[in-house]
This record gives structure tokens, C-alpha cells and sequence, in this order.
């Protein structure tokens, strides 16, 4: 891969510094090239295999792959722009070009970690600037390199005990997540690799929150069942297909075909079932341009109210028969929406469809809990520690939980489901911002109900994953109106119904007995005229998510007078201790598992770069001054005591944990004084070294391996450092001007490394 055309040459560097040197800068490139030679690189002559035609193709490819992933096309993210100087963030197009290939790249194998050194040797040298800008933006946003393999493991990097504040900006801040969901878990896990102390109190004496896998059966024949979470909405793009790929766990497509019954058993005619699908997609086409024609007016009237005026309007659904249709229609956009039409906002209710996840709905075999389980691997849960007061200072926070335990650390991140919010268990102090307790009070938070049956056998068929059952009473519409099957995935002839919009709320109040007793009345009225016999399930359960403390709902939606604009304000931070995560945060992707899990990366990249601005903060008044080039020697100091040498290599690094990939660093190579350059005037004063002078460069610690693992010999070293890794070689004075906040780092980290020998512990007090 490779970008576009390159820019034009750099101009000439600046003229070499008024102070005294043993060099002259300007002529080194020279200098240098008749000390490499004239050989190609091997990684030029690797690019050139692809003819531009074929790069043009896959720089098309990886950018549809990128649009799926919510990137633009075309421009930056505005967290991205920040990343690049002024001009080339005014015109992006290289870096968008590198960015979708690391993205690209990734994914065609998201098993295993894609390191940066990877990803230069297939773009041209003259870009790494760009690599490492992209390639650090995705990984620390979760983006890339995150997930439930081996590759990724939950457990800190060494510097993880570090006494915060002591030189890394990843130096182990302390994190207390609140809930062991897909958010929480997912944030947790992140937190812990990028080298934070994190621990989870979850209210439940299990993880998953509302993803539940339930075992449900007799004997050694236990099938999962999903009493929460189940499908995942669209395979393109989501995160939850890349666990599945890392875990190896097979996906079933949920297949198209989902027949239609009568309460009397009857199969719904194709030609009508059709006839009324058009008719429901109509209906919502009109809704779309109603709201635009009312403007403001739109906000104030739900969904429920504008259809039912365009119903009477166009005169649809006359007879029984097409308006039980068209009521199961609707029922079913009320499962998806976890509201009743009556409290969805007309005017937002699918602001969140430009960015669906595109591709088939899949079911996960074995139930999602093989998910939830790996995500935990690593990270610190305690169960039974339910939630009630957070309360978050300038100098940390400190959790509270039932029985008066309470719990500190440097930062907080809540991922309660809105409801929790909604009903006020959690007491925050001081008080949340209004315009956040506004948000939560405007948003929707609604239910959806289950009834799950394992059976002896699969009697409804084998061919289909759904059906449903239409109801005489639009004020039930929703009960027991979709059937799914799991049969393919769980381990067992499992079936589950579900319960949806106003019937969600009034099955909670009705006795689980008298709950299945219908469902099998339903499920006897459709197979019995075909002659199949029902057989009583082997076990059953059912769900109440309404009336459970710790979620008291099952999903958001945008409820009249709220807007999209209101999961962002419930997403943002307060004075970057407390963080908030969930689906309810997630503008793009609420109400599902993906947009949970997501919002989970985003925080934990939040949580990191305040971490960081904490450390700098504390820091700063101990930082060097811009220019480093004074008597004081603070860059040769660096050198005095190397972390890694070898041959004219020496190597200094900015991390606690000097053997870190990833560990930014500063190489000092030392070349023979037949190169140097002799400048007018006598030099033997400033030339201490009378054998020999340097040179320096950043590089990586990945980089420095790949150096001294290549060769015994320098002079190729030296070219794979210059032509194949495209890496600047600087003189003492340019080092000590551009790169005076990288030696401040490295300073600091070494001091870091002595108080790992005595860590703070994570505070927990009672």
C-alpha cells in the first residue's frame, strides 16, 4: 500500500545554530549518503511490487472499510486534527489515506496486535510521520489493537505498580469502574493494558449486567439462554464480531424468514404480509417529511401521534386482518426502540439510523456469556457491591457502597444504566451539572420482556430462527408477538418470546405461570391445526427487567422533548474525575451491545489522556527549560548509563519499562572523525570528543531490536535506520531544540524506575 504522490522534498534545514559546533548540519545529508551509498532499499523495492492502479484499488477498498467503521471518507475527525501540524491537517488527504490502511490492516487480522513497525513497511518511508500519528490516534482510542485474545491480555504493563504521578503519563492512575457490563468490562480491560490500577464493583453476583446467558434444561443437557442482550445488530464493522473472530466462536445468521400467524393459527398470506410491510414503511416515509414540514413543532409530538394522524389521513389498514399486520409492525418497531410509539420523539426517534451497522444479525453460539466471561479475564471484579454514592473532588473520588464500604481512587467511571440514573439510588456529590441531570430526565428509557422455554425437541422447524403472532387487540400488540429461535447456537431447543411496548409493562405484574400458560396457548393454536404436538417445556424463565433494581429498564431511546444531543451531554465527564460509559451515552449506537462495548473504549481513552494531563500538571514545575543545550550536559547525561547499546548505537527510552515496544526514545550514534566535517576556525574547544562525534534520532524501542537484531555490521544498521525505517538523523543542537520535551520525559522516566521499589497501593478504606 502506498499513498499518494509524495509532497515535494523538504526544503533545506535551517542554518546550523551560532553556537560553536564540531559539524555543519546542512551538509550531513550529503555527508552521509556517500557514507550509506547508493543502494535501494529493500523496503522501496518491496512498494514498487504493486502497480498504481492496484494501490488505487485498495486505497478505495480500505476507505469503504473505514466509512464502515464511522470514519469520513473523505475528512478528519475532530479529535484527529489536533494530531497533525496546521497544513497538513488543511489537507488531510495523506493521512486519511495511512489512517484507513492501519484500519484495513487490523481488521483482516484483528487476532493479533498490529505493531507500527508493521504498518511502515508497507507505506513509503516518507511517511511514517503520518503512521505514527494514525497508528497512536486508533490504538489509544480503541480503534485497533484492543480485544479478547491472547494477544490482548487484561494485565498491566510492568510500570503498572508506579507511584502516580512519577514520570509516566501512563504511571497507574488509580480507576474505579461501577458496573461489570459490556461498558465497564470493556473499559476496564482497556484501562488495565494501557497501565492503570482498576478495579469493578458490580452491584450483581455476576457480570454481563443486561447481557445475561442463563443455563437453563435438566441434567447434563443445559442449553444458554439469552435473557437479556442477544442478537448482534449487523456484523459490518462491530466490535462484538471482532471478539467472536478472536475467540474463535462460530456466528449464526438470523435467516430472513420469519412467517406470519393469525391468533387462530392461520398463516398471514405473503401477498398481504408484503402489501402491509409497504404500507408500515410508508407510514414512517411520511412521518419523516411531517416532521420536517412542522419544524420545531415536531419536537413536541411523538411518533405514535404523527402516525396515527397519517393513518386516518390515507385511510390505511381497513380491514381486521391488515390492521393486526400493521399492528405487529409496530409492535416490532417498539421492540426495537424499548418504547411505546406514544413516548417516541417524532422529531428524533431515528437520529442513530445513518450510522447502523450494516450486514446480517448474528447470534453467537454458546451464548453471549463466552463474551462477558474472556472480557473478565485479568480484570478485578468484586460482585455484590451495589452503588450508592459517588462522591468526586478535585483530588479524587471515593465510592460508597451498600454496608458503608468505601472505596478511592484518583478517578471514577459510572456506567449504572440510565434507569439507575433515571430513579436517583446513586447519590453523586456534589450534584451532577444540570444540563446532565436534564439529559437524564429527558431521555427515554424503556422495556422489553422475555418468556424463555427450553423444549425436549425442536418441533416449530428447523428452517427458521423467527416467527410471530399477530394479536386481536392493539392495546397488546406487543405481547408474546416475536418468537426467536436459538436452537442453532444454545446447545438445546430453546425458544423465547418476546414482550414489547405496552404489554412489557403489564407483564411484569402478572404471575410467570399464568405468563407461560399463554405463551403455550399461542404456540398450541399455531401447531396444532398442523398437526404438531406441544410438548410442555423441559424448564422456562421470566424476565422482569423492569422491576430489577440495578437497571430498572432494558434500553434508551429519544422520548418527546429529548434529542440526540442529550447521550452526548450524558456522556461527558465532570472535571475529568468522573467519566460516564453505557449505551445511553452513545449517540451513534444506543440500545445496543456494540454501542455499549464502544462507549467502554471511548471512556477508557478519556480516562488515559486525563491521566496523562494530571501527571503533566504535576510535573510541569519540574520540567527542563525549551532549550536543553546548556553547560548543565543534560543530553549526554542520558547517555552516560544507556538502556540498550550495541556497536556506535546507544539508546535512551521514555518509559517506566524501557523494554516496551512502543517506548518513544532518543539513539545516539557515534561516527568516526574521518566524517566530520571540518568548519572554518579552530574547533579542538568544542570538540571533546577527538575521535569521534555524534549523532542523535528519535526511534522507537521496537525499532532499536529491529537495529541490533538485523545485523553485526553498523554501516547497514545505519542504512536500515536511514532508508529503510526513514528515520532524521539530528546534531546536538537540533536534538536539543525539537527534542527537549522527549529528554524531559526520559529524565523523568529513569526517575520513575527508582520508586517502583516502593509503590502506593491501591486505597481501599472502611
Amino acid at each position: 500500500m502506498s499513498p499518494p504522490p509524495s509532497p515535494p522534498r523538504r526544503p533545506q534545514r535551517r542554518a546550523a545554530s551560532s553556537r560553536p559546533a564540531s559539524y555543519d548540519e546542512s551538509l550531513m545529508d550529503a555527508e552521509l549518503q556517500a557514507f550509506l551509498g547508493d543502494a535501494t532499499s529493500r523496503r522501496v523495492r518491496r512498494l514498487r511490487r504493486l502497480s498504481a492502479e492496484e494501490r488505487q484499488r485498495e486505497t478505495e477498498t480500505e476507505a469503504l472499510i473505514a466509512l464502515s467503521l464511522g470514519f469520513p471518507i473523505d475528512e478528519l475527525l475532530p479529535e484527529e486534527r489536533p494530531l497533525l501540524p496546521p497544513h497538513a491537517a488543511d489537507a488531510p488527504n495523506d493521512y486519511i489515506v495511512v489512517r484507513n490502511h492501519i484500519l484495513a490492516s487490523w481488521r483482516a487480522d484483528p487476532g493479533a496486535p498490529l505493531p507500527r513497525a508493521r504498518v511502515q513497511e508497507t507505506v513509503a518511508a516518507s511517511y511514517d510521520h503520518l503512521v505514527a500519528a494514525a497508528h497512536g490516534f486508533l490504538a489509544r482510542e480503541g480503534h485497533i489493537n484492543f480485544g479478547v485474545s491472547a494477544a490482548f491480555p487484561a494485565a498491566p504493563p510492568p510500570d503498572a505498580a508506579l507511584l502516580q504521578g512519577a514520570g509516566s503519563a501512563a504511571s497507574g492512575a488509580s480507576v474505579l469502574v461501577v458496573g461489570a457490563g459490556l461498558a465497564g468490562l470493556a473499559a476496564a480491560r482497556q484501562l488495565r493494558r494501557f497501565g492503570h490500577r482498576v478495579f469493578v464493583l458490580e452491584a450483581r453476583a455476576r457480570p454481563g449486567g443486561r447481557v445475561y446467558t442463563a443455563r437453563l434444561g435438566a441434567g447434563d443437557d443445559m442449553a444458554a439462554v439469552e435473557l437479556g442482550g442477544s442478537v448482534i445488530t449487523g456484523i459490518h464493522a462491530n466490535p462484538l464480531g471482532v471478539l467472536a473472530r478472536q475467540l474463535g466462536v462460530p456466528l449464526h445468521k438470523v435467516r430472513d424468514r420469519c412467517p406470519l400467524y393469525y391468533p387462530d393459527g392461520r398463516t398471514v398470506e405473503t401477498r398481504l404480509d408484503r402489501s402491509i410491510d409497504l404500507v408500515f414503511n410508508t407510514l414512517l416515509d411520511h412521518a419523516t417529511r411531517l416532521r420536517e414540514y412542522l419544524g420545531e413543532a415536531a419536537e413536541r409530538i411523538s411518533l405514535g401521534e404523527g402516525i396515527d394522524k397519517l393513518r386516518r389521513l390515507y385511510h390505511v389498514a381497513r380491514t381486521d386482518d391488515e390492521r393486526m399486520v400493521l399492528d405487529w409492525h409496530f409492535a416490532n418497531l417498539e421492540f426495537s426502540n424499548a418504547g411505546c410509539l406514544s413516548e417516541l420523539s417524532l422529531a428524533h426517534w431515528d437520529q442513530d439510523d445513518p450510522y447502523e451497522m450494516g450486514g446480517d444479525h448474528c447470534l453467537l453460539a454458546g451464548g453471549n456469556s463466552r463474551i462477558i466471561h474472556t472480557l473478565c479475564d485479568g480484570v478485578p471484579v468484586l460482585y455484590e457491591k451495589a452503588v450508592n454514592r459517588i462522591e468526586h473532588r478535585e483530588d479524587g473520588v471515593s465510592v460508597t457502597v451498600e454496608g458503608g464500604q468505601v472505596f478511592q481512587a484518583d478517578m471514577a467511571l459510572c456506567t449504572v444504566p440510565l434507569g439507575v440514573l433515571k430513579g436517583g439510588s446513586v447519590v453523586f456529590d456534589p450534584e451532577l451539572p444540570e444540563h446532565k441531570l436534564g439529559a437524564i430526565q429527558r431521555l427515554g428509557f424503556g422495556l422489553l420482556n422475555k418468556v424463555a422455554m427450553v423444549f425436549p425437541y425442536v418441533f416449530w422447524g428447523e428452517e427458521i430462527d423467527t416467527f410471530g403472532c399477530l394479536n386481536k387487540e392493539s392495546s397488546k400488540r406487543g405481547e408474546f408477538f416475536l418468537f426467536y429461535s436459538y436452537h442453532t447456537v444454545s446447545g438445546g431447543a430453546v425458544l423465547i418470546a418476546l414482550v414489547a411496548g405496552e404489554a412489557a409493562l403489564e407483564f411484569e405484574k402478572v404471575d410467570p405461570v399464568v405468563s407461560l400458560h399463554r405463551v403455550l396457548a399461542i404456540l398450541r393454536g399455531i401447531y396444532g391445526p398442523k398437526g404438531v404436538t406441544v410438548p410442555d417445556p423441559i424448564q422456562s424463565a421470566c424476565t422482569r427487567w423492569g422491576s430489577d433494581p440495578f437497571c430498572s429498564g432494558s434500553y434508551s431511546h429519544i422520548r418527546v422533548g429529548s434529542s440526540g444531543a442529550d447521550y452526548d451531554i450524558l456522556a461527558e465527564s465532570v472535571n475529568d474525575r468522573l467519566f460516564f460509559a453505557g449505551e445511553a451515552t452513545n449517540r451513534a449506537y444506543p440500545a445496543t451491545m456494540h454501542g455499549a462495548l464502544l462507549s467502554g473504549l471511548r471512556e477508557a481513552s478519556k480516562i488515559h489522556r486525563a491521566a496523562e494531563s494530571l501527571v503533566n500538571s504535576e510535573q510541569k514545575k519540574n520540567s527542563l527549560p525549551r532549550s536543553l543545550s546548556s553547560p548543565n550536559g543534560a543530553l549526554e547525561d542520558l547517555f552516560s548509563e544507556p538502556d540498550l547499546a550495541f556497536g556506535r548505537f546507544s539508546f535512551a527510552f521514555s518509559s517506566v519499562s524501557p523494554d516496551d515496544p512502543e517506548a518513544p526514545g532518543l539513539a545516539q550514534i557515534s561516527l568516526d572523525k574521518r566524517l566530520v566535517l571540518q568548519p572554518k576556525g579552530d574547533q579542538k574547544d568544542h570538540n571533546p570528543a577527538a575521535g569521534a562525534f555524534h549523532l542523535y534520532a528519535t526511534v522507537s524501542r521496537e525499532q532499536a531490536d529491529q537495529l541490533q537484531n538485523s545485523s553485526d555490521d553498523d554501516k547497514t544498521r545505519l542504512e536500515l535506520l536511514c532508508k529503510d525505517l526513514g528515520v532524521r538523523l539530528m546534531g546536538y543542537d537540533s536534538t536539543c531544540d525539537v527534542g527537549s520535551d522527549l529528554i524531559s520525559s526520559i529524565l523523568r522516566a529513569r526517575k520513575a524506575r527508582k520508586l517502583l521499589q516502593h509503590p502506593k497501593n491501591f486505597k481501599i478504606s472502611h
